[in-house]
C-alpha cells in the first residue's frame, strides 16, 4: 500500500513576490473599444481591476492559511504523487464520496461545501447525510505532480479507483464530478463500477453509439455546435496544440489570470449577477494562485489532449455506463447544456434527473448550497 504523507501549501515571501512584481510589469495590450470587452476574451476593464485588487488587496498568506485549513495528503499513485484532502466527517469512515473538479478549477472550487458535506449537523443538517470526503487534484493540476506527456480522464479514473480502494483502503464508494471531473467520474462509473457503486454528475460527457435521434435532440445540437463556435476556440486549441497556449502562458500570470477568468465569466449563471458577486475576487484569485504557483497552466492545458488520446467520448454500438447515473442541470451553463434525456439515458443509466433553479458549470463554487443539498437528496438512495 502507497504511504500517505501528510501535506501543506507553502507558498513563500520571494515567490509570490516575483508574480506579484509580473503582474505590476504587465505590458498590456490594445483593446477593441467596445461596450462588451467580454465578446472579445477577458474584458480590459475588469482584467485591470483583478490585477489591482491582486497586487494591492489580495491577502495571499490568508489565502495559503485557508488552503490549509483541511487535512491534505500525497499518495504515491502508478507513477503520479496524487494530492487529496481527506476530511473524515460524521459519518466517521462508513459513507466516502469523492469529488473531482475539472478545468480551468481546481480542488478548491468545493471549499464552501466541504465542511457541510462532511459534518451537516454543524449548520442544521442530519449526520445521517454526511460522509468522508477525498477531494483530490488531478495528475498534472494544483499540487499533485505533473505527467510527462498527455493523459486523459480514463487513466485519471483509474488512478484515483486505486486511491479509494487500495491506499484509503474503501471497499465502495460514491463519486461526483463537474467538467473533467464529469468525465473521470463517469469513467469510475463505467470501468470501476465493482467499486463507484454510484455516480452524480453536473456535466454529462459521454455519447451514445447512434447520435441525435430526434427532433429535440438535433435542435440541442444545433445549438451546442452555435455555442461552440462562440465559445469553443479554448477546446479546439487545447486538444489539437495545447503546447502552444503554454507557450503563451508560462510565466505569465496576467496571461493565464485571463485564460482562466474568461473561462469563469462565460460559463457561469450571470442573469442575476456579476462575475465578482458570483465569486469574488479573492476566490477567483486563488483559484488562479493554484495555478500560478504550482506551474500547472501547461499541463492543464494538456489535458485536452489527453481525451483525444484516450479515444474520445463516444460509446460503441450497444455500449451504455449502468452504474446508477444522477445528474444535476444547472440551468446557466451555456457552452455545455444538458442534453435532452433521451440522448443522456442512451448513454448513461440515469436514475435521477434534477432541474436545478440556478446556477452554472462551477456549481459547487456558485452555488454551494444548492450542490451541498442535491448531493446530500441522492445520497440518501444509495446509502
Amino acid at each position: 500500500m502507497a504511504e500517505i504523507k501528510p501535506f501543506e501549501v507553502v507558498w513563500t515571501e520571494a515567490a509570490v513576490g516575483e508574480v506579484l512584481d509580473r503582474v505590476r510589469a504587465y505590458p498590456w495590450p490594445p483593446e477593441p473599444a467596445a461596450p462588451d470587452g467580454w465578446n472579445y476574451g477577458c474584458d480590459g476593464a475588469w482584467l485591470r481591476g483583478l490585477c489591482e485588487h491582486w497586487t494591492g488587496a489580495y491577502d495571499w498568506r490568508a489565502a495559503v492559511a485557508d488552503l490549509n485549513r483541511f487535512p491534505q495528503h500525497t499518495a504515491r499513485v502508478e507513477d503520479f504523487d496524487l494530492h487529496f484532502l481527506h476530511v473524515v466527517g460524521e459519518a466517521g469512515g462508513r459513507r466516502p464520496l469523492i469529488v473531482t473538479h475539472g478545468w480551468p478549477g481546481s480542488h478548491y472550487e468545493f471549499w464552501d461545501s466541504i465542511e457541510k458535506l462532511a459534518f451537516p449537523s454543524r449548520f442544521g443538517g442530519s449526520a445521517a447525510d454526511a460522509f468522508d470526503l477525498v477531494v483530490p487534484s488531478l495528475p498534472g493540476f494544483g499540487f499533485s505532480s505533473k505527467p510527462t506527456r498527455p493523459i486523459g480522464q480514463r487513466t485519471t479514473a483509474r488512478l484515483f479507483n486505486t486511491l479509494m480502494t487500495e491506499v484509503l483502503g474503501y471497499k465502495s464508494y460514491l463519486a461526483q464530478g463537474g467538467d473533467w471531473g464529469a468525465m473521470v467520474t463517469s469513467w469510475l462509473g463505467r470501468d470501476h463500477g465493482a467499486s463507484a457503486r454510484a455516480i452524480h454528475l453536473n456535466m454529462l460527457g459521454f455519447r451514445p453509439h447512434d447520435g441525435v435521434r430526434t427532433d429535440e435532440e438535433r435542435a440541442w445540437a444545433a445549438q451546442q455546435e452555435a455555442a461552440g463556435g462562440m465559445m469553443g476556440a479554448y477546446l479546439r486549441l487545447q486538444m489539437s496544440k495545447p503546447q502552444s497556449v503554454a507557450w503563451l502562458g508560462a510565466g505569465n500570470p496576467v496571461g493565464q489570470a485571463a485564460w482562466i477568468c474568461e473561462r469563469f465569466h462565460d460559463w457561469s449563471d450571470l442573469s442575476k449577477k456579476t462575475i465578482d458577486e458570483a465569486y469574488g475576487k479573492d476566490k477567483l484569485l486563488t483559484n488562479i494562485m493554484i495555478y500560478v504557483m504550482t506551474g500547472s497552466f501547461t499541463t492543464g492545458a494538456w489535458y485536452y489532449r489527453g481525451l483525444i488520446e484516450e479515444g474520445g467520448l463516444a460509446f460503441g454500438p450497444g455500449e451504455r455506463l449502468e452504474t446508477p447515473t444522477a445528474f444535476a442541470n444547472f440551468p446557466g451553463e451555456p457552452l455545455y447544456a444538458a442534453p435532452p434525456r433521451s440522448f443522456a439515458e442512451r448513454a448513461y443509466n440515469v436514475v435521477r434527473w434534477t432541474d436545478m433553479p440556478r446556477g452554472g458549470h462551477f456549481a459547487a463554487m456558485e452555488e454551494p448550497d444548492l450542490f451541498v443539498d442535491e448531493v446530500r437528496a441522492w445520497a440518501r438512495d444509495h446509502g
